[in-house]
């Protein structure tokens, strides 16, 4: 159910090109649409936790990893739109759009970031990278959860309600992790679990 109601944003998005109803800008209602959705799904990922904790609903935690992929999924069209229709696959014109456009900058360093955690996101990479250097690198997703809020704050000029909310929601969830560390009864009977975990499919600590 999860990952067929993921897919209805993007399956809404091609049929109103299909029938030219993107409006009278299709590039730029694509790219802030995108944009959106990966800020979502990646909020999403990291709200598992402190729901599966608060409500001791342990099979929350198979959600987190499909979540994830598909913040990276969005994060990825987003990135191509951007690419495709606006630079037209100049990476010269993109490397210097990215080092003189502040929104850029955060933007593409959110999207580097959410890359390895889209690649780790296999059981055999948790074997491989081991639970313990697997999870440290997950928790790269708070800094990919800020500098994707930074760089959508950044690139409204007018109103900033939007950009707001989210950076709200996430201050809420990174601020549960934060007091879970410094007292772990805040996070509940789920918080003590000794099982793998990470935002894009580790439960430890995400």
């Amino acid at each position: 159910m999860v990952f067929i109601n993921a897919a209805v944003p993007l399956g809404m998005m091609a049929w109103d090109a299909a029938n030219h109803n993107l409006g009278a800008n299709p590039i730029e209602f694509a790219t802030r649409t995108t944009g959106v959705l990966t800020l979502v799904f990646l909020l999403l990922s990291l709200a598992v936790t402190p729901l599966r904790r608060m409500f001791s609903q342990s099979w929350m935690v198979k959600l987190r990893r499909m979540l994830g992929v598909y913040a990276f999924f969005y994060g990825t069209l987003h990135l191509l739109t951007y690419v495709w229709f606006d630079k037209f696959f100049n990476v010269k014109a993109v490397f210097q759009d990215t080092l003189k456009r502040p929104f850029i900058t955060f933007g593409m360093a959110s999207f580097i970031m959410m890359a390895p955690l889209a690649i780790t996101s296999t059981n055999n990479m948790v074997k491989r990278l081991g639970g313990k250097r697997w999870n440290r690198l997950h928790k790269l997703a708070y800094l990919c959860g800020i500098a994707g809020v930074i760089h959508y704050y950044a690139l409204v000029k007018a109103d900033t309600r939007y950009p707001i909310i989210f950076a709200c929601v996430l201050a809420i969830l990174l601020g549960y992790r934060l007091l879970g560390k410094n007292a772990p009864q805040f996070g509940g009977r789920a918080s003590r679990s000794k099982g793998p975990g990470t935002v894009l499919g580790i439960d430890r600590g995400a």
